[in-house]
């Protein structure tokens, strides 16, 4: 309405202009908007064993790890997603630690983290997404105590190992 208010009566071109400026810049958002769900549906998901892989380097646990484990996944095309134990904000800082908090320290959306609740095993959790979801699983836990309800975990390249040697972090994709 604003944009034919501009063309029609005098004195409203500000307005034309404006409204024409808006909805480009509307259309824009939408189209990135698109694009972005298009390249999530696309991507193949991966699950971090957050518990585990923040001890990968020299056993302490960090999130820093973790950080660079995800880093080099979307590197290399993946939609990552991470599950951690109830405990790994204690082990971290000495005090609990949300899916949000865990979320924000490593530059993720809060969608893609859980924290399970105290007492429940993470490793269900991360296979059962995974068996779900046709998805990886980066740890060095074999998940043997789990084999026989998910079988998965005993085909090759489904667990993606990983370690840092000299250094450097190297991934078993």
């Amino acid at each position: 309405m604003i944009c034919a208010v501009g063309v029609v009566v005098p004195g409203y071109a500000d307005a034309l202009f404006l409204g024409l400026i808006t909805g480009a810049a509307a259309l824009f958002l939408t189209v990135q908007t698109l694009l972005r769900r298009r390249a999530r549906a696309t991507a193949p998901s991966i699950l971090l064993d957050g518990s585990n892989v923040m001890h990968w380097n020299n056993g302490q646990p960090s999130l820093d790890p973790v950080r660079e484990v995800l880093t080099h996944l979307r590197q290399q095309g993946y939609l990552p997603g991470v599950v951690f134990d109830a405990n790994a904000g204690y082990k971290l800082e000495g005090r609990y630690r949300n899916h949000r908090e865990m979320a924000q320290q490593l530059g993720l959306s809060p969608d893609y983290v859980l924290v399970v609740g105290k007492g429940v095993p993470a490793d269900r959790f991360i296979l059962q997404f995974a068996q779900d979801h046709d998805a990886r699983v980066v740890t060095n836990d074999r998940f043997r105590d789990w084999a026989a309800q998910f079988p998965d975990v005993s085909k090759p390249g489904y667990l993606v190992s990983g370690a840092y040697r000299g250094g450097a972090l190297t991934l078993n994709l």
